[in-house]
Parts: structure tokens; sequence; C-alpha cells
């Protein structure tokens, strides 16, 4: 064989990582235009491309981990990652560290402003690390999601504290669904219009996690 051709050579996972890279930059281009004005086309237009963001790679999450699976759709959805034994958020998906499948594990995740839904919810089952999430602003959060992250066995241990500010289709019943969390420590919650019984909230979780620091801003 022709040894120039054979260093140019890429295995089926560096292809498929370069193909992902490329994605990602795209997708990160993207969703700098959703600032511009809204119109009812571009809203159709934005929901299809938010799904397509958000769809499961099983092959994806086999070959390279459930942790950098997870990454790459976080990132490419506009959220961020933070690694255990990092300060350093991970904000650039062209820029997610290499090395080791197992040597990054997300400890905790910044959904700010991104356009994760329920549909990506998948990348979440296999992470074991994770203690920490915010979601503030993400328009396709809703009770069906929130029960969802409430179901992951995974998560049910790990998670120590989580925020959910201003996500307009969060309800009272995805909030109680959160009890499922039995290590959960800290819960803020904050701009949720959609929650109207506050004090139902607070009983059922001194009665569910008497432990838990609730903190509450809603009106």
């Amino acid at each position: 064989m022709d040894t120039r051709w054979r260093h140019c050579r890429r295995t089926p996972i560096e292809a498929r990582t370069k193909q992902m890279m490329l994605f990602g930059k795209i997708s990160q281009q993207l969703c700098g235009l959703k600032k511009l004005p809204w119109s009812r086309d571009s809203r159709y237009f934005w929901g299809w491309l938010n799904a397509v963001f958000n769809k499961v790679d099983h092959d994806r999450i086999r070959d390279v981990g459930p942790d950098r699976a997870a990454s790459e759709w976080l990132l490419r959805c506009g959220a961020m990652v933070r690694y255990h034994g990092q300060q350093r958020w991970q904000k650039d998906y062209n820029h997610l560290p290499t090395g080791p499948l197992d040597k990054y594990k997300i400890q905790a995740i910044d959904a700010t402003d991104s356009c994760i839904m329920s549909i990506g919810f998948d990348h979440m089952e296999g992470l074991q690390y994770v203690e920490k999430i915010r979601l503030c602003k993400c328009h396709y959060i809703e009770d069906g999601c929130l029960e969802r992250l409430s179901q992951l066995e995974n998560l049910q241990k790990s998670m120590l504290e989580m925020e959910i500010i201003s996500c307009g289709n969060v309800t009272d019943k995805g909030i109680i669904a959160l009890h499922h969390f039995r290590n959960l420590k800290y819960l803020f919650l904050s701009d949720l219009p959609g929650v109207k019984e506050k004090e139902k909230i607070v009983q059922a979780f001194k009665t569910s996690l008497p432990s838990l620091e609730l903190k509450l801003d809603l009106k």
C-alpha cells in the first residue's frame, strides 16, 4: 500500500469525530442567528433544527462513551459542562478535551439559553457523576423533561444541586417529580409562571427530602 495514503486513513471513530466537530461548529454559528427577529416561518425552522441538534446517536454513545457523547450534545445545543477535577467550564464544541474515553466525567451542567429538549435526554442515561444542573431560560424544558430526568437511576443517586429559572413551560407537576433525586441538597426555583401552588411544593419536599435547602423566588 502507498504510504502516502496509509497516513491519511482514519478509523471509523476518528472520521465520525471529525464529522461531529464540523457539525458542532456549524451548530454554534447557527445558534448565534437565533438573536435575529423571529417570524412564524422562522419558528418552524428553529424548531426543526433544534430537534436535529437533540437527536440521539446511539452508535456515537457506544463509540465514545456517555460523557463524551453527552458533552457533544449539550455544547451543540448551547449549554456548558464542567468535568470532575476541573474549574473551567467547557463551552466550545471544538475544544472539548481529548484523551482516554473514561477520563472526563461530567460533574455540572449549565444549560442557560440552550435548546436542549426531551428527545435528547437519552444522552443523560449513562452519566454517573452529575451533581449539579442549571436550567435557565430553556424554552423547550417542560414537565416531561423533569420527569424523565428524575427517573434516571444514576441521577437519582448523584444529583446534589439544581436550579430552574425562567422556564415558562414548567409547572408544579414537573417540580414535584424532582423528589426522586434522593440525595438532593439544594433546589432553587425562580420566575416559573407555570408553578402555582408554592405551599404544596414546600410541603411535598419537606416530607420527601427533609434535609433539602429549598429556595423559592416565585410570584
